[in-house]
């Protein structure tokens, strides 16, 4: 039923195909996991069929190695009429070992289609409850609108080689 799995989780073992050659798990790899997790929390959300329009505030803060639990935890932290946006974790921790490390960070935003013409459709409405909520929603918010800017600011600049 729409509206009523605000988290997903997705936990694996990070794979020897999954690395880069200095033998880290690359960003692209990290990048799809936070992709499928979002997709799934937010087509739970919704009960239809999502597209990412956003991605935001990405930072790799710690790598992951070969063998390591990785959980992506994508949860609902705003909703707009057709859009949610997802505040998405990725931790990383070595199975021999207890400690868990946060290895990405950023804000996911998904749009849900309608079935027939693929035109944004409404998603269930979502108000922060928790003290904990309320941070998380502005949170994403500050990520979206700071990546907002600098996306601005990089179309106003010119390219090319001047002379």
């Amino acid at each position: 039923m729409p509206g009523q799995q605000r988290e997903v989780e997705f936990r694996f073992l990070a794979e020897p195909t999954d690395v880069n050659f200095g033998g880290k798990v690359h960003g692209g790899m990290v990048m799809k996991w936070i992709d499928q997790a979002g997709y799934a929390a937010a087509v739970g959300w919704s009960g239809r069929y999502c597209v990412t329009v956003a991605v935001g505030g990405i930072q790799f803060v710690a790598p992951i190695l070969i063998g390591d639990l990785v959980t992506v935890r994508a949860t609902l932290v705003h909703t707009g009429t057709s859009s949610m946006h997802f505040a998405v974790d990725v931790v990383a921790r070595d199975l021999k070992g207890s400690v868990e490390r946060r290895a990405t960070r950023c804000v996911i935003v998904f749009v849900a289609l309608d079935a027939p013409d693929g035109k944004p459709a409404p998603v269930p409405p979502w108000q922060p409850v928790s003290p904990d909520d309320r941070r998380l929603a502005e949170y994403a918010q500050r990520l979206l609108a700071l990546s907002t800017t600098i996306e601005a600011e990089d179309s106003g600049q010119t390219t090319g080689h001047g002379g």
